[in-house]
């Protein structure tokens, strides 16, 4: 039996502990994966912490877990039924997991499945179980089991602490795709300085939108944003008031073509249905936040608007590729994001360590 260092939860309120578990084997169509980074999710001590309670239909892995949403790392043993990957492969390891059976799988749209659930984090329902038991491996571990076809190769231009941010990029990406095409359309980002919204900045011009309308609250954060493409970023504060009135002012009247809402768990409400409210007619609002509750939208003004919402969910293992060479391109430039970084053994300084001054544009990642 090979052993191996795991940061494993016990029980809520403690902290992780390092200990020596089992190491993984490959098998059948996976990978074993040796981790070298792995993303640290902004909220990951009220996941812990409240997770249960907020979202009870919604399981954690079962305890002792071994947590952590976003791997990089180099492909340390493939199964006997593996193609296309070998050791020594860098790769992102996308934590998305699912029966691959299903229509919904055959179609490309995993998401859509009833066992999908997000490895080493959160599952969607109670079949989230059969996958945990599956793949019980997250990223705050040496190695890691994983699909082949969820090992994503990275460049070489990509740091393995970089490709711990393939997940939250890949959020936002895949959202943006979901808006349809792009160029020379408006966007409004709700939370554009967060981590999605950073992201979906970072896309959006690289896929030709016209003009962004970003909204946040902090003017100093919105000031860095602009500063990305002051040409075609124009920022606007809430604080300052409402943020669906300034960006019709904006648009004589019309409103932007599409609108993100990339706000993060239990944001308010408020600030999502004010934000709608800067879409034109027959407008496209695409859901990718944390927010939570009843939502009250007006239906008359939904069906007379011709109004589209859309939720989306992480984004697939194609979608990773896609990012994987717009990075090696220099189509997206990550160095406008800064990485905070943690060894193993500080995992717990890590998870309490983790700030928001910084918006979108700091990062946060444990190197093993």
């Amino acid at each position: 039996m090979e052993m191996m260092r795991a940061a494993r939860l016990h029980a809520v309120g403690q902290p992780m502990r390092i200990e020596e578990v089992e190491r993984p084997k490959a098998s059948g169509s996976d990978v074993v994966v040796r981790v070298k980074a792995c993303g640290m999710v902004p909220n990951l001590a009220n996941v812990l912490a409240n997770w249960e309670t907020w979202y009870p239909q919604m399981p954690l892995p079962p305890r002792p877990a071994i947590h952590g949403l976003d791997p990089s790392g180099i492909v340390h043993e493939v199964g006997p039924q593996v193609v296309n990957l070998k050791p020594g492969d860098r790769v992102y390891v996308n934590p998305g997991r699912f029966c691959g059976a299903c229509h919904h799988c055959s179609s490309g749209k995993p998401q859509a499945c009833e066992h999908w659930t997000l490895g080493g984090y959160f599952g969607y329902n109670r079949k989230s179980l059969e996958m945990f038991a599956r793949y019980p491996y997250g990223g705050f571990g040496e190695f890691m089991l994983a699909p082949q076809a969820q090992a994503i190769k990275i460049p070489d231009n990509m740091s393995f602490v970089e490709g711990s941010r393939l997940g939250y990029l890949g959020t936002s990406y895949a959202a943006l795709k979901k808006c349809g095409p792009l160029m020379g359309k408006t966007l409004v980002i709700n939370g554009a300085t967060g981590t999605l919204g950073l992201g979906a900045t970072l896309f959006a011009l690289a896929m030709g939108i016209a003009k962004i309308y970003a909204v946040a609250r902090g003017e100093k954060l919105l000031e860095r944003l602009k500063a990305i493409a002051p040409d075609r970023i124009v920022t606007f504060s809430n604080v300052n008031g409402s943020s669906g009135s300034f960006v019709k002012e904006q648009t004589n009247g019309s409103g932007a073509d599409l609108m993100l809402d990339t706000l993060g768990a239990k944001a308010p409400l408020d600030s999502m249905l004010d934000a709608m409210g800067g879409v034109k007619r027959g407008g496209r609002i695409v859901n990718i936040g944390g927010t939570s509750g009843a939502l009250p939208v007006d239906v008359k003004w939904w069906m007379d608007e011709q109004m589209e919402l859309i939720g989306s969910v992480w984004f697939t293992a194609a979608e990773g590729m896609e990012i994987a060479a717009m990075v090696e391109a220099g189509i997206i430039d990550m160095s406008v994001m800064s990485p905070m970084v943690w060894p193993l053994e500080k995992i717990n300084d890590a998870i309490s360590g983790v700030g928001k001054d910084e918006g979108g544009f700091t990062y946060y990642a444990v190197e093993l």
